[in-house]
């Protein structure tokens, strides 16, 4: 709700990111559409019967892509025709990536009536140098970061969500987004055990801006919506991102690879729900665990092998 004499918004409980100048796109009603999804499984598609499978599986969102997953040439927003038939097709809010930096294609998908846009760093990079302002923007925004420094300059630029991004390349491999959820929720815990005095440096330090960062100091935790996204493929990547403190998380195209990708989207959406039940957890488990482990591929292949012969080289040469 927003306070009409100072020009700021309620975020939770605090009043740091500011609405002045901007009645017509307030960000405190971009925040509270974000908040909406929380406790949900936002799932990556390309197709329309994709997005079909999602939507009955439980996911909270769809988040519409280009159907080429090509790892060399340029990724730009979806086909503005596949986005149209998702929306036809479906009831649960549709998400569209833009480049970042390329405030046109952001244009082209609020057009399109997109219910959320993400500036995305995994498609291509439009402006190495600078991001969209989002705060020109009526839809909601999304973006990913690794740190709590990257998450509060997003928000200060607009971005009503923030995805804490591991894995790029869609191998599976989920300790990238383990270690940058680590990191955010480390340093918010930082933080909070900081007096007063010493914000400010950290501020400094973070290149954040100091208000969001009292804020943060004050709500202990980033004072908007925070998803995971990177690696998860199975129930327990899901439950174990939740259980460290996330919002929900997004689960890239991956899972409809397979035979029965309704089963693997569904026990991911209840794992979110359930994250604290064991029992629920080794249900969903059991439901497509091996076929979702297919291909993965973890960076430096050897790298299990290898630590086992360091072990027992270093145990040889203690004898």
């Amino acid at each position: 709700m927003a306070n009409q004499d100072q020009g700021a918004v309620t975020l939770y409980s605090g009043t740091a990111i500011t609405d002045a100048g901007k009645k017509n796109h307030p960000f405190s009603v971009k925040v509270g559409l974000a908040q909406v999804l929380r406790g949900g499984a936002i799932v990556e598609v390309s197709s329309v019967n994709q997005a079909k499978i999602a939507e009955s599986a439980g996911a909270c969102s769809v988040i519409v892509s280009d159907p080429v997953r090509s790892r060399t040439g340029v990724r730009r927003m979806p086909d503005p025709v596949l986005i149209k038939e998702v929306k036809r097709a479906v009831s649960v809010p549709v998400m569209a990536r833009a480049r970042v930096g390329h405030f046109v294609e952001a244009q082209i998908l609020e057009s399109l009536a997109v219910d959320y846009i993400d500036e995305s760093e995994i498609i291509s990079v439009a402006d190495e140098d600078n991001f969209i302002n989002k705060h020109n923007f009526r839809a909601p925004f999304i973006c990913g970061c690794r740190d709590i420094g990257e998450a509060l300059r997003r928000i200060r630029e607009g971005a009503a969500m923030i995805r804490i991004q591991g894995d790029l390349n869609g191998t599976g491999n989920i300790s990238e987004t383990v270690k940058n959820v680590r990191s955010l929720m480390g340093e918010v815990r930082v933080l909070n055990n900081m007096d007063d005095d010493e914000v400010f440096s950290f501020a400094k330090k973070l290149k954040a801006p100091y208000d969001l960062v009292a804020q943060t100091k004050q709500m202990g935790r980033v004072p908007v919506v925070q998803f995971a996204s990177g690696g998860i493929m199975t129930p327990a990547d899901a439950a174990l991102m939740m259980q460290l403190g996330c919002d929900g998380v997004f689960v890239g195209s991956e899972v409809f690879d397979g035979l029965d990708p309704f089963k693997k989207v569904r026990s991911i959406v209840q794992a979110v729900q359930h994250y604290n039940d064991p029992h629920v957890l080794a249900e969903m488990s059991c439901s497509g665990l091996e076929s979702s482990m297919e291909g993965l591929s973890v960076r430096g292949g050897d790298r299990i092998q290898d630590f086992g012969q360091g072990s027992s080289s270093s145990s040889s040469s203690n004898v």
